[in-house]
């Protein structure tokens, strides 16, 4: 199963923790398309990124999709000639959700022409390192066009440059401490590959929990946010670690704080803003404390 499907099956699990407030969900993310098919961002303009998570979070909550209108917003980038590699990644997941695979072939040539010298990938061209980040987006990328990524392990290779002395990972090579996004991506890059885990990076992961509930981006961060807890989440799934049942009520409540009436979640306690991103993240979160 894909980075993608797979994702977006936890996420479908989320309206049994919604219960009645799932139409207001629903209603939120049809808000965040536009009557051109596109995903708009938190300005209310169209944006190729976003339009992946308003496209998902609706997927998850079996809504029909705009399809024809959204399959005639992303013709209109061609080949990603005029794309930035983050935007090339959200084509080809655009493309995939809606059942499209136009120039396949291309765009991922392009994905590929950001392939760092060390085997990951990173945003600029000709990069000599790579990082966490880029390689999450191009595996996903070649699974999202249904072509096979040319030598995995050379990424593989790139990722174990990332490792962290506190044996988590890094966005960056050399850096001192893990991040919680980086180690996620890398632990479910790792296993998307079918390769081993140790054990304990689900331990360092659980230390990051706030004690209020949800995930810290980095040791010793202010605040949980929902990006950390949601990849957090779905990073220990992986690694088949369960979840304290005390952990999993604060989380609950955790996330009920982010939610808003208006049918999106915030991304953090200092958050003012809605948008399709971390309202997916809430649907991902939701769905992975609701098993078991």
């Amino acid at each position: 199963m894909s980075l993608r499907l797979h994702m977006l099956q936890v996420a479908r699990l989320a309206p049994r923790s919604l219960g009645e407030s799932v139409d207001l969900v629903r209603d939120f993310l049809r808000s965040r398309i536009d009557a051109s098919g596109a995903g708009v961002d938190r300005d209310g303009k169209p944006d190729l990124y976003y339009t992946i998570f308003a496209l998902a979070g609706l997927q998850a909550l079996d809504t029909p999709l705009p399809d024809e209108t959204v399959a005639s917003y992303l013709r209109g980038f061609g080949d990603g000639e005029a794309l930035d590699f983050i935007h090339l990644g959200a084509l080809a997941r655009c493309r995939a959700a809606i059942g499209a695979h136009d120039f396949a072939d291309e765009v991922l040539a392009r994905i590929e022409r950001h392939r760092s010298r060390d085997g990951g990938y990173d945003v600029e061209r000709d990069a000599e390192r790579g990082n966490a980040y880029g390689c999450f987006v191009a595996l996903g990328a070649y699974q999202d066009l249904a072509r096979p990524q040319p030598e995995p392990l050379r990424m593989v290779q790139c990722l174990k440059l990332l490792e962290t002395p506190d044996g988590a990972w890094g966005n960056l090579r050399g850096m001192k401490q893990g991040t919680v996004t980086a180690t996620a991506a890398a632990v479910t890059l790792l296993h998307q590959l079918g390769l081993p885990l140790n054990p304990a990076i689900a331990d360092w992961l659980l230390v990051q929990a706030h004690r209020d509930g949800g995930w810290l981006a980095i040791p010793g961060a202010p605040i949980p946010d929902l990006l950390s807890t949601a990849t957090a989440l779905h990073a220990l799934a992986c690694l088949e670690r369960p979840l304290p049942a005390a952990l999993r009520e604060r989380c609950l409540d955790f996330i009920d704080s982010l939610w808003s009436a208006e049918g999106g979640f915030h991304g953090h306690w200092a958050d003012d803003h809605l948008d399709a991103e971390y309202t997916f993240y809430g649907l991902l979160a939701l769905g992975h404390l609701g098993v078991g």
